[in-house]
């Protein structure tokens, strides 16, 4: 989908936050590969350093499809944030 292919490349501009609107208007309607646009909305959210909504995002694409990319990627933002609150565990 061109709109996607869009959004990419307005992410790795770093123009991240027109990304999330545009995802955000498409995702309110149906269309083939929403697992993809959840999947790139999670990657944005991730570069704003929103590590919460970058999982909720990541989750709603493996719902959607569980041989997305985002299993990958949500595993790779446990394992850092696994890593960071290291010490939250030993309080």
């Amino acid at each position: 989908m061109e709109q996607l292919n869009t959004i990419k490349e307005l992410i790795n501009q770093g123009s991240v936050e027109g990304a999330i609107q545009r995802l955000d208007q498409m995702l309110q309607t149906d269309f083939p590969g929403k697992d993809e646009a959840y999947y790139l909305r999670g990657n944005a959210y991730r570069k704003l350093g929103n590590w919460q909504q970058a999982l909720n995002n990541y989750r709603y694409a493996i719902d959607l499809n569980p041989e997305s990319p985002a299993q990958q990627a949500h595993q790779m933002v446990m394992d850092i944030l696994n890593f960071f609150n290291k010490d939250m565990y030993n309080q």
